[in-house]
């Protein structure tokens, strides 16, 4: 990280609730994570936040390093033209060198300044006043202000623009019945009038419908990049606009499907000097063996995503390190639930009694994870709630699909595009070898990964993998809030959406548990999904590559990562 990383966030504010949680601490209501987290959102600098947990917070060393040198990185370059619109990691991964958010959270979950320097919460959470740090040059030499901040927030907001952030950042958004170009009725989101607002040259204050303690995690969304508000006038394409972003690298070289070379920018950057000179993204293809003989060979310096059956490989090769990390990321065998035959809900239910978790997550990803519940809320996000469990039940699936009038048998198809790797696939053969016991037939349609991803949205049954969110609360609005872009299920829940909402405004952690428990039992009786585990993921690098950092949700933050070669 640069400087800003670690910079306090001091208003001379402190948000009553913070006291109660420190009060909950001491009694062990809640953990030190919990506590650092939250009352960090509340605007507690992350120094000060370790100190009330009686840690003393380490900044990352300073020790003897070698400046300048390059990484070269295996890892798919795609199409990554406008930032707003992501809706893969591995494009933001590229463009977060070049362009920042103005919050940033760590491989420790926790959530600092970045371009904002400090943000301060009215007592009732729906006020956010941010204070945008001075001084923060974009590559094309002009200062960064509270003027593109505004503009980028109301752009992310836009329809038109077709950002994930609708969903996220539900609370300044206002839904209205619409249709699409069809003429089919859907629900249109967009921003509340007022919802961003200019205070100054470099203050902006948020105003929300509802409270939200997660506002400044939120900010941190990989589409959530702050670019000069010059960029639509010049044709929403970072690749050929690289100058529009504040971070420390511009694009030196870009070719779709083969390589992105990145170069510490000539003119100053605001922050501390990355110790890299260059950092280089290499497309070795589909085929991940590629990567890994790339690794083995020297050509490459690290592989993006280690696949599973190269854990092994990887292991044995002299001088290469894995890495791991216990995460949300998961694959999601998901329902359209006003398509044919799952339109039924006791078709739904079927299927996730049916399917045996457990065995999918030791057979399709060899043990490394965490089973999950078919609610898509991972035990290591801090707002989890554990429910009893619902044990599979084959007898009470054939009941189910018999009442359906199913009981002669059903036969179904799923796409698997996998994108992730062919564990995706695995999920698939188990969940196939389970069904299969209540006597439906399911024929797994494999597509190429870029066939799949344009029609992933739209495939009545189908494996879709979600990356981790640090809160759930975070991936439940992006997936499953009525009308919002991700959402590929159709779900469309005023239930759930009025619950979700109250959980996010929950600031206390064991309140807001209680409600999750809620959020989460809706899905799970909802049946939209069958999601059997939660992935630990892995990347492996030589060993050359010295202070790397296993984010949880595969981004990489370079600017402390240097070479010893």
């Amino acid at each position: 990280m640069s400087k800003s990383a670690h910079d306090e966030n001091n208003t001379g504010y402190i948000h009553p609730e913070v006291a109660n949680l420190k009060e909950q601490l001491d009694k062990g209501a809640v953990d030190r994570r919990e506590f650092i987290r939250t009352v960090t959102f509340l605007g507690v600098s992350a120094t000060a936040a370790y100190a009330m947990a009686g840690l003393d917070f380490v900044p990352e060393a300073e020790a003897a390093v070698k400046k300048g040198g390059k990484i070269r990185m295996a890892m798919v370059v795609q199409d990554m033209a406008d930032p707003h619109t992501y809706s893969w990691v591995e494009k933001s991964n590229v463009a977060r060198q070049m362009c920042e958010h103005l919050t940033i959270t760590g491989p420790d979950n926790v959530t600092r300044p970045l371009l904002a320097e400090s943000w301060k919460p009215s007592d009732d959470l729906k006020t956010w006043t941010f204070n945008i740090r001075k001084g923060v040059m974009f590559g094309n030499g002009e200062e960064l202000t509270a003027d593109d901040v505004v503009w980028n927030v109301e752009r992310w907001l836009d329809p038109a623009t077709g950002s994930s952030i609708l969903g996220l950042l539900n609370t300044m958004v206002d839904t209205k019945d619409g249709k699409d170009k069809d003429g089919k009725a859907i629900k249109l989101k967009s921003m509340t009038p007022g919802a961003i607002k200019k205070i100054d040259k470099y203050t902006v204050e948020f105003n929300l419908k509802s409270p939200d303690l997660a506002m400044p995690e939120k900010l941190y969304h990989y589409p959530a990049m702050i670019l000069h508000r010059s960029f639509a006038d010049k044709g929403t394409d970072i690749t050929k606009n690289p100058d529009l972003g504040t971070g420390p690298y511009t694009l030196a070289e870009f070719v779709l499907g083969e390589k992105a070379v990145l170069k510490r920018r000539k003119t100053k950057y605001w922050g501390d000097e990355p110790y890299l000179a260059e950092i280089h993204y290499f497309d070795t293809g589909a085929d991940k063996s590629a990567a890994m003989a790339a690794l083995a060979s020297g050509q490459v310096d690290a592989i993006y995503d280690l696949p599973l059956d190269a854990i092994e490989v990887a292991s044995a090769v002299p001088g290469v390190v894995v890495h791991e990390a216990t995460t949300a990321q998961t694959g999601v065998i998901r329902m359209h639930i006003n398509a044919k035959p799952f339109d039924d809900i006791r078709v739904r239910k079927a299927i996730q009694l049916a399917s045996d978790n457990a065995q999918n997550l030791a057979t399709a990803h060899r043990g490394r994870g965490q089973v999950a519940e078919n609610h898509h809320v991972c035990a290591c996000q801090p707002d989890y709630a554990k429910l009893p469990e619902v044990k599979r039940n084959v007898a009470e699936a054939k009941k189910l699909l018999k009442e359906a009038g199913h009981g002669g048998g059903l036969a179904l198809t799923c796409n698997v595009g996998n994108t992730n790797g062919t564990w995706e696939q695995d999920s698939l053969v188990v969940l196939k070898q389970n069904l299969a016991e209540v006597g439906i037939d399911l024929t797994i349609n494999v597509m190429p990964a870029a066939q799949y991803w344009e029609v992933w949205a739209k495939a009545p049954f189908s494996i879709t993998v979600w990356t981790h969110r640090p809160l759930a609360t975070m991936l439940l609005g992006l997936a499953y809030r009525a009308g919002v872009p991700w959402n590929e299920t159709n779900y469309n829940s005023k239930e759930f959406d009025d619950l979700l909402t109250q959980a996010e405004s929950t600031v206390d952690i064991n309140a807001r548990r209680k409600v999750m428990a809620k959020v989460e039992k809706r899905l799970q009786d909802d049946a939209i999904m069958v999601q059997p585990f939660f992935r630990s993921v892995m990347l492996a690098a030589s060993d050359k590559v010295k202070d790397i950092k296993m984010h949880p949700t595969n981004y990489h933050q370079w600017n402390k990562v240097w070479m010893d070669s």
